[in-house]
C-alpha cells in the first residue's frame, strides 16, 4: 500500500508502527454552522482509506476532533471566534450552538454509511489538558507572554519551515503594516489566547489567574497526545491545513513532547461548484437535502467523489452529478445479476481493484476495472461484500432477493413482451411496482431494485 505523504512530497510505501493499531488522526468540524456538501468530501475520502486499511489487513484506531471552540475566522490568530460568530447569527450560547451542530454534522456522517471514528474528541473537554502542554512549552522556553496571549516562538524551532517548505523571509517582508508589534516573527501563533479588558468572550477558562482560551492548533496537538500518543501513523487533513494548521501542529507538539509527530501526513483537495470557490454571496452552497430534491441520494454524491482522486482539483456540476447517479445504478443492476444467473468468482477483478486502490487510493483506477468487469457475468456474493466493505454505497444490499411469485411475474412479463403483448408486459410491470420492486431491463436481461 503506498501513499502520498507531505513529509516527503512523495508517494510512498505505507509502513505502519503497528499493523494491528494503525493511529489515525482525522481533523473534524468547526461546528458553528450547517456542514455543506464540499466540507463531507474530506471524511469521505479519509472513510475510503480505513477501509483500503482493513481490507489489507490492518487494524485502525481512529481518533476525529470537534472544534467547537478557539478557532478565529482566519487560520491565524485573527478575526472572530466562530463559535462566538455563530450564536450571535441565531441568537442562542455558545454551547447550544455547538451541541445542534455537531448533532447534525454525526447525523449525517452516519448517514453516509461512513464508519465512525473510535474517538469523537470535542476540543472544550480537552481544555486541562491543554493548559498542562502550554505549561511544558512555556518550561522548555518556546513561548513568550503578550497582552493578547502565549505566544510559540517560531525562530526556536529550527524546523519549522520544513513540512510546508515556507519561505518565511517573504512572509516577514509581506506582513501587513497592522502586524501586532508584539509578536516576534510573522510566523509566531497563539497558544493561548488572553481576555483583555473591554471584550466579551462566552467561552473562557481561569488559567494563571487570567480568564482566556486555547488557540485553535492547541486541541488537535492535545488530543493527539492524549487518545493516541506520538507519533501516529498517518494525519488526515485539507491541504489548506498545510501551511498553518499542521505546520503548527507539528512545532507544538515536537517541542513539547521531543518526538516526531507523525510518519504519513495525507491531504485531500477542495472542490469547487460550477467552476466557482463555494461561497454563500454566489448561491451555490448546496446541502445533501438539495441533492436529495433533486432526486440524488448521498451514495451518489459519494459515488461521484470516489470517480477523482483525493488530491485532484474537483468541479462538481448535476450533470457530473447525474453520470455518477446512473454509474451507481449500472452496478446495483450488475449485483441484481446473482439472483437470475450463476455466479463466477471475480478474484481477479478484485486484486485489480484493490492494486489501485493501493496505489494512494485511485479509486477512479479501481471503478474502471470493474466497468470493465460487468459483463463478465453474475458476481459472486464474495465480490460483492469486497465492493460494499471497501466503498460502503450499499451496491448489495440495494438488491435483494425477491420471492418466487414476483420472479415468475418478472419472467412472465420477458415472455409477453417476446410475444408482443406489451399490454400484458406493462400490467405485470405494475404489479410488480406495486409489491415495491421497480423493474429495469439491461443487456443481461431484467433486473430488480427496491423502489
Amino acid at each position: 500500500m503506498k501513499l502520498y505523504n507531505a513529509l516527503s512530497h512523495e508517494v510512498e510505501e505505507f509502513k505502519p508502527i503497528n499493523p494491528e493499531q494503525v493511529k489515525i488522526y482525522t481533523c473534524g468540524p468547526t461546528v458553528y454552522s450547517f456542514a455543506h456538501i464540499g466540507n463531507y468530501t474530506a471524511y469521505i475520502y479519509w472513510d475510503l482509506l480505513v477501509r483500503i486499511l482493513k481490507a489489507n489487513g490492518y487494524g485502525v484506531k481512529r481518533v476525529m476532533n470537534i472544534t467547537d471552540v478557539g478557532h478565529l475566522t482566519s487560520d491565524g490568530d485573527e478575526g472572530e471566534d466562530k463559535m462566538e460568530k455563530g450564536a450571535r447569527r441565531e441568537g442562542k450560547t455558545v454551547w447550544e450552538v455547538a451541541q445542534f451542530y455537531m448533532d447534525d454534522f454525526m447525523k449525517n456522517f452516519r448517514e453516509l454509511g461512513l464508519i465512525e471514528p473510535d474517538e469523537v474528541c470535542r476540543a472544550t473537554d480537552y481544555i486541562e489538558a491543554q493548559t498542562k502542554m502550554v505549561d511544558i512549552l512555556d518550561e522548555k522556553g518556546y513561548l513568550y507572554d503578550t497582552e493578547d496571549g502565549l505566544y510559540f516562538d517560531t525562530s526556536k524551532f529550527p524546523h519549522y519551515a520544513d513540512f510546508a517548505r515556507l519561505d518565511l523571509e517573504n512572509l516577514k517582508a509581506g506582513a501587513r503594516i497592522e502586524f501586532s508589534v508584539e509578536k516576534r516573527n510573522v510566523s509566531d501563533f497563539a497558544v493561548w489566547k488572553w481576555i483583555r479588558e473591554g471584550e466579551d468572550h462566552a467561552m473562557k477558562w481561569e488559567y494563571r489567574g487570567r480568564m482566556g482560551y486555547p488557540g485553535w492548533h492547541l486541541e488537535c496537538s492535545t488530543i493527539i497526545h492524549e487518545e493516541l500518543g506520538e507519533p501516529i501513523d498517518i494525519h488526515t487533513g485539507g491541504v489548506d491545513h498545510i501551511p498553518v494548521h499542521h505546520t503548527n501542529e507539528i512545532a507544538q507538539s515536537e517541542a513539547a513532547f521531543d518526538t516526531k509527530m507523525c510518519n504519513y501526513w495525507t491531504h485531500c483537495n477542495h472542490i469547487t461548484i460550477e467552476g466557482e470557490k463555494i461561497s454563500k454571496s454566489l448561491g451555490n452552497v448546496f446541502y445533501f437535502g438539495d441533492l436529495a430534491e433533486r432526486g440524488f441520494s448521498m451514495n451518489d454524491y459519494k459515488m461521484w467523489i470516489f470517480q477523482g482522486h483525493y488530491q485532484a482539483n474537483r468541479n462538481f456540476s448535476f450533470m457530473d452529478l447525474g453520470a455518477a447517479h446512473q454509474r451507481l445504478l449500472n452496478y446495483r443492476n450488475f449485483a441484481a445479476l446473482r439472483w437470475q444467473k450463476d455466479v463466477v468468482d471475480f478474484t481477479t477483478t478484485r486484486d485489480e481493484m484493490m492494486a489501485n486502490l493501493n496505489n494512494n487510493m485511485n479509486s477512479a483506477g479501481a471503478f474502471a476495472v470493474l466497468d470493465q468487469a460487468l459483463n463478465l457475468g453474475a458476481p459472486d456474493d464474495a465480490f460483492l461484500a469486497f465492493l460494499d466493505e471497501v466503498f460502503g454505497l450499499g451496491i448489495a444490499e440495494s438488491t435483494p432477493d425477491i420471492s418466487d411469485e414476483l420472479k415468475e411475474k418478472i419472467a412472465a412479463r420477458v415472455k409477453a413482451k417476446e410475444m408482443k403483448d406489451y399490454a400484458l408486459a406493462d400490467s405485470l410491470r405494475d404489479e410488480i411496482e406495486r409489491e415495491g420492486i421497480v423493474i429495469l431491463d439491461t443487456a443481461n436481461g431484467p433486473v430488480w431494485q427496491y423502489k
